[in-house]
C-alpha cells in the first residue's frame, strides 16, 4: 500500500515514450529528437546517459527504451536488451525468418543457443522473475514461429 508521502511526492507524468534506438549511437536527430523534443526534454542528457548505459553492447544493436516524461520537463528511462527475434536471427545467421512457417525451414539452432539467449533475456526487467526454463520455452516458440528449427545437437 502506498503511503501519503509517496502520493504527495509523485510527479505528474506527461507521456510514456517507447523507442528502438541503436546501442551507443543515440543522437538528437530523428527518431530520438522529435520524440523527446515535443515534450521539451533535454535531448543531450538523454543521449549521453543512454550511450553510457549501452556501451557494453555492440554498436548498432537495436535497444528498446521506455522513457517516462514528467510535466516538469524531467524524465526517467529503462533500457531493455534486444528482442528475441534479433538474437535468433544473429545466432542463425539469417536476415529474416521463413516466409512460409511450418513448410520451409529458414535455419536450425541447438538448445545451447536457446539457453544462451535465455540467460541474456533473464536480466530484462520483465523476465527477471521467470525461470530459465520458461524463458527458453518462450524463445523456442518464437523460433518456431520464425521458421527456425530447434534441435538437441547439430549433425
Amino acid at each position: 500500500m502506498t503511503t501519503l508521502k509517496e502520493i504527495l511526492t509523485r510527479r505528474p507524468v506527461a507521456a510514456t515514450i517507447r523507442l528502438t534506438v541503436p546501442a551507443g549511437s543515440a543522437r538528437p536527430a530523428p527518431p530520438v529528437g522529435p520524440a523527446l523534443g515535443q515534450y521539451r526534454l533535454n535531448l543531450m542528457a538523454f543521449c549521453k546517459d543512454f550511450n553510457a548505459r549501452t556501451q557494453k553492447y555492440k554498436p548498432d544493436t537495436p535497444m528498446s527504451v521506455t522513457i517516462t516524461a514528467f510535466k516538469d520537463n524531467t524524465f526517467e528511462f529503462t533500457v531493455k536488451s534486444p528482442s528475441v527475434t534479433w538474437y535468433l536471427k544473429k545466432a542463425a545467421g539469417i536476415e529474416s525468418g521463413s516466409g512460409r512457417t511450418g513448410h520451409v525451414v529458414a535455419s536450425t539452432l541447438t538448445l545451447k543457443h536457446i539457453y544462451e539467449i535465455a540467460k541474456v533475456k533473464q536480466s530484462d526487467p520483465f523476465c527477471q522473475y521467470m525461470s530459465l526454463e520458461a524463458i527458453s520455452k518462450s524463445i523456442m516458440g518464437t523460433a518456431n514461429t520464425m521458421g527456425i528449427k530447434v534441435v538437441k545437437e547439430l549433425e
